[in-house]
């Protein structure tokens, strides 16, 4: 290992970090480093730029990948390596805006409806019950369900914060009856090996196998049940402040755009149409 991935890793590190955020970092600024066949020490803005422009018109990579590397960039130059024009050098892709894809409950009933499995129905409805990540739901042990409190803990969420979600009661007899049928150990949800969680690609594949035996044309993925939770949540009429706790945003900002897809507020307004009072003629269409 070099002395500046060390010190790349260890900056990680001081910071909290998460081990796939290092991973990922360590990951680009390597192939930073090969595409030009030199230290990224002895490289500065002229082969940021070139670099840029490689992945964008050449490999044609993602945008979500574009801004990791990016990140990843940022943080050697800026922290690392603590060069002053870094900042200013590296552009950062601007991320279009779009909208979340959300159930509706009925089709949130049919997704339920068509899955075989005890098991992964009581993943899938932890995961929509509770308004959790991916990662948060396969990591959930044992000890973090309170049937006294009514709580589950979701441990060193994003950002690497602890929160409290709320336990429905029709999830817990869900979550007993699992118990008893599988008598888990450590973690709730375990993977092939017991003593490991289940693989997130796991859950991801049994979302999406589930949505289309449920026939939705929605794209179904445990970010979508997430979604869903908070949008159902805020049509229902609860304050956004408490959807956000719950979900573990930091500003309410991010919760926010569940405002644009809820249709209570999509609806709350008549359209213009209505009050011109016209009808369209017979045989018009």
């Amino acid at each position: 290992m070099t002395t500046l991935r060390q010190r790349l890793i260890e900056d990680l590190q001081v910071r909290n970090r998460s081990p796939h955020t290092i991973r990922s970092y360590v990951a680009c600024i390597a192939h930073f480093a090969r595409h030009f066949g030199k230290s990224p020490e002895l490289l500065g803005p002229e082969e940021i730029r070139q670099y840029q422009v490689y992945l964008v018109n050449e490999r044609r990579v993602s945008l979500s990948y574009l801004i990791q590397i990016v990140a990843a960039l940022r943080f050697l130059y800026c922290v690392t390596l603590q060069r002053d024009w870094a900042i200013r050098h590296i552009a950062y892709p601007k991320q279009p805006k779009r909208l979340p894809v959300v159930l509706s409950q009925a089709e949130v009933r049919r997704l339920f409806d068509a899955i075989r499995s005890p098991r992964h129905l009581a993943i899938l409805m932890t995961a929509y019950a509770a308004g959790l990540r991916l990662s948060e739901v396969t990591q959930l042990r044992i000890t973090d369900i309170d049937s006294s409190r009514m709580v589950i803990r979701v441990r060193q969420g994003k950002g690497h914060k602890d929160r409290y979600v709320m336990l429905a009661p029709t999830l817990l007899e869900v979550l007993r009856l699992h118990w008893r049928r599988e008598r888990p150990a450590t973690w709730l949800f375990p993977g092939q090996h017991p003593d490991q969680p289940i693989c997130n690609h796991v859950v991801q594949e049994v979302c999406r196998k589930a949505g289309i035996a449920a026939g939705l044309k929605k794209p179904v993925t445990v970010r979508t049940l997430r979604h869903s939770f908070a949008t159902h949540l805020l049509e229902s009429g609860k304050d956004i402040r408490i959807i956000q706790t719950l979900l573990g945003h930091r500003n309410v900002r991010t919760t926010e755009v569940y405002t644009y897809v809820s249709t209570e507020t999509v609806r709350a307004a008549e359209s213009p149409l209505e009050s011109l009072a016209y009808r369209v003629a017979p045989g018009r269409f």
